[in-house]
Parts: C-alpha cells; sequence; structure tokens
C-alpha cells in the first residue's frame, strides 16, 4: 500500500482536488443548500492550498537539487528556506484579516505581507493550470492506448516525443503567467486608475437636472496597500471631473477601525456644489464603526445617509437621494451585514411623490427589489467589479458572480437602472487584473 501511495500520490491528490472543486458546484444548485456550499467551498480552497503548497515545495526541491550539488549545503539551504516559508505562510495564513491594517505602506506590509500574497495568488492558479494540463494529459494517453489498440500499433501513436515536449513546455509557460500576472497586478494594474463616463436617460429627470453630474467613488479599502495619499489622490481627480454631487458607495475600511479618521480626511478635499453624500458598506458593519464613521463624515461636510434621503433642488425642481446601511439577505450567498428578510425595508417611507430618486446602496443585490418600488437610478459597488477576473474574455469568468448577477457596469430592469462601480481599493490579495479601480462619471439626461 505504501508503494503505492508513493507512485500514485499525485493521481490521488489531483482527483482529490477536482473532487472537492465539483462539489461546491453540485451544493449551489440545490436549492436551499446555500450555507452548506459555503462551508464545502472553504474546505475546498483549504485543500487546494495544501495540495498547491505540497506540489510548489516539492518542485522547488527538485531544482534545488539540481542547482546544488553538494548534500550538505543542499539540505542547510533547504532547510533555511523551507523555515523561512513556513514563518512567512503561518503570519499570513494567521493573520489573514489583520494585516494590511493601517494608512500608510509599512515595511511589514512590504516584506512581509506583499511577497507572500502574490505567492499565494500565482501558486494557487499555477497549481490549478498544472492540474488541468495533467488531466489533459491522461485524456490524450488514453486517446493514445486505444488508437494504438484500434489500429494494433506499437509506438507512441498520437502522443510523439515532440507533443511531449510541447505539454511540458506548456505548462511551465502556463504555470509561470499566475505569478507574473500576480507581480503586475500588485506594483501596476492595482494603481492604474480608470474613469468611466456614463450617459443615463432617465424618463422621470425634471429638465433643470438636464446634464447633472453624479461622480461615484466606491470601496476605498483604506490599508496599508491602498494609503491615505493614495485615495486623497484619487479624491483630487474626482474633483478635477466638475461634479455636480459626489456619491460614495460605502467600504471605506477594510479590517481595522483605527483607520477610519485618516480615510475621512483623505476625503475630505472632495467638493461638489450640491454636496457630498455616502452610504455605508459591509466593511463598517465588520468593524463597528458605522455610527463613529458616519460623525467624523458630518464634522467634514459629507452627509452618510443611513435609511435617510435628502432632496436636491434646483431650478424649481428637485430629486431624492436615497441611502441604506449594507444588507444582508438570509439565505443567500453573501458578505454578513445588516439581515433583512427582503431588501431594503422600510425604504417605502422614504420615497416622495412624483420624485425621481436615485438611491447609495453597496449591495448591488438590492437592485431589484428597487426596482419594484420604483427607484429610478441605484448606485452600487461592492463586487471590485470581480477584483481578478476573465470577464473581458466570458462575462461569466468573474468571482463577483458567486455573490451577484450584477457584477459591474449599467444594468436596466424596466426604467429601473443601476451603476455597479469597481471600487478603488483591493480585499483579500492587494491585486487587480482585469477589473481596474475606477471613478464614474455619470450625466443625467432625459429620456427624449
Amino acid at each position: 500500500m505504501i508503494a503505492f501511495l508513493k507512485r500514485y500520490w499525485r493521481r490521488i491528490a489531483v482527483g482529490l482536488l477536482f473532487g472537492w472543486a465539483l462539489l461546491p458546484l453540485t451544493q449551489l444548485l440545490r436549492p436551499g443548500a446555500v450555507g452548506r456550499g459555503s462551508a464545502v467551498i472553504e474546505a475546498a480552497i483549504n485543500l487546494v492550498l495544501v495540495a498547491s503548497q505540497t506540489f510548489w515545495i516539492g518542485r522547488a526541491g527538485a531544482l534545488g537539487a539540481k542547482i546544488v550539488t553538494g548534500r550538505t549545503w543542499r539540505v542547510a539551504l533547504g532547510s533555511i528556506g523551507l523555515v523561512i516559508y513556513i514563518v512567512l505562510l503561518t503570519y499570513n495564513l494567521h493573520n489573514w484579516e489583520d494585516v494590511s491594517k493601517g494608512s500608510t505602506l509599512s515595511v511589514r506590509a512590504a516584506l512581509l505581507e506583499a511577497p507572500m500574497r502574490v505567492w499565494l495568488f500565482g501558486s494557487l492558479l499555477g497549481f490549478l493550470v498544472i492540474a488541468g494540463l495533467w488531466c489533459f494529459d491522461r485524456v490524450l494517453r488514453t486517446i493514445a492506448w486505444v488508437y494504438r489498440k484500434v489500429r494494433k500499433e506499437s509506438g507512441p501513436g498520437l502522443l510523439s516525443p515532440d507533443r511531449r515536449h510541447f505539454l511540458e513546455q506548456t505548462a511551465i509557460g502556463c504555470a509561470a503567467a499566475p505569478f507574473i500576472a500576480g507581480a503586475y497586478g500588485l506594483f501596476y494594474a492595482r494603481l492604474n486608475l480608470q474613469t468611466t463616463h456614463r450617459r443615463i436617460t432617465l424618463r422621470r429627470l425634471p429638465s433643470a437636472f438636464e446634464g447633472f453630474r453624479i461622480v461615484q467613488l466606491s470601496d476605498l479599502h483604506i490599508s496599508a496597500f491602498m494609503t491615505a495619499d493614495q485615495i486623497r489622490r484619487f479624491a483630487g481627480v474626482a474633483n478635477d471631473l466638475k461634479p455636480d454631487l459626489v456619491a460614495l458607495t460605502g467600504d471605506f475600511l477594510t479590517w481595522d477601525e483605527s483607520a477610519q479618521r485618516a480615510v475621512v480626511e483623505a476625503l475630505s478635499i472632495l467638493k461638489a456644489p450640491f454636496g457630498v453624500f455616502g452610504c455605508l458598506g459591509n466593511h463598517e458593519w465588520l468593524t463597528r464603526t458605522e455610527d463613529s464613521i458616519t460623525r467624523l463624515f458630518a464634522v467634514q461636510g459629507t452627509r452618510i445617509l443611513r435609511n435617510e434621503r435628502a432632496s436636491i433642488a434646483t431650478g424649481g425642481s428637485t430629486i431624492s437621494v436615497l441611502g441604506v446601511d449594507y444588507q444582508s439577505l438570509r439565505g443567500r450567498t453573501e458578505a454578513p451585514g445588516h439581515p433583512v428578510a427582503q431588501y431594503l425595508p422600510g425604504v417605502e417611507r422614504l420615497l416622495a411623490p412624483d420624485t425621481m430618486n436615485i438611491l447609495l446602496s453597496h449591495n448591488p443585490n438590492t437592485f431589484d427589489r428597487a426596482a419594484e418600488l420604483g427607484i429610478d437610478l441605484s448606485l452600487s459597488g461592492h463586487t471590485h467589479g470581480g477584483q481578478v477576473t476573465l470577464d473581458f474574455v466570458d462575462a461569466h469568468l468573474s468571482p463577483a458572480h458567486v455573490l451577484t448577477e450584477y457584477a459591474r457596469g449599467l444594468f436596466r430592469r424596466g426604467d429601473a437602472q443601476l451603476y455597479v462601480n469597481c471600487g478603488i481599493g483591493t480585499i483579500g490579495f492587494p491585486i487587480r487584473l482585469g477589473a481596474p479601480p475606477e471613478i464614474t462619471v455619470i450625466e443625467l439626461t432625459r429620456q427624449a
């Protein structure tokens, strides 16, 4: 049995990996299985993590054996490298939510956190790529075996030495790609700000508000990887866009409640003739800072709407801006927040008759309910646009679709519309790929 395991451990590991990877899909497809599915997803992630790190440690050991010939040096250097790796991995995993705290880039974040986050990102994706190519190789081998049996031939058949060499080189290139992409996402794409201009036509928009400009910022997530200085720079960009009104759609913090004053001060330079308004996100709920950060914003002149309405008037006409705290629906896979049986409870009382309404709601899943209530325009964030996504290849290749069908961009249901902003900061991995940080300029126009 031991000999069998030594010989076939890779095949067993890959089989377990794909079994666990497929199990969450079957759980999520079953009605009422969302809670169980979440637990299974967590177990699958842990299994993939262990399998990937075991694989790469083995590859590093094999590479070291080729480079270092002396056994004593090989053992010594390998032991030192393994100890450093274990310390960094343990530190990052044990303090996953505590790392990246603060509002400035610290030495700890630069040396202990960023390299390991890029490593984990690359090693996880690289391992999955290799596992997929391994399965592809098994399929080709099976086809070759069947081919030889049918043709009653001997020899390599479909898997010639050239094909095998090509597959090996492809595996190496594909496995290296996630590490390169991770470094690119950390050092460049994470800060490569995109300004999106959207002209939104609204049937009930008063003529006095024709061309009214709303600049939206979302998901600042102040941390060591989105510092107060960077946020202040982005706020300056927002001012340069000449907004009539600024909308902030939540998640100002990541995990550090002590950074709330820094993010509020960084955003205090935002200016607009009709004011700066905002709502709160799930991270204000998680850090228990909803009340305190609302007071800090109020001192700076920014009004956080917590199940409230603000009236915006010009030229004898009025529109309403509504704001709600982050809400999570019971029984649905989404970040925890204020639990509700139905989205937007009590919002009906905020709706002014015969007035166009704009809703600030961090969670885009509230859009369906907002459309039912006749809210004309919803502005949301929360998804980071997927943060690391391939939706430019296919719209469904975005992690955000685990949480919502409204991943990013403009959506419409009847006369109601929703814009989901990609946000500014990051969560988990300080990496962005395919979903650059975004400031949105929304220009309102009347329906002809």
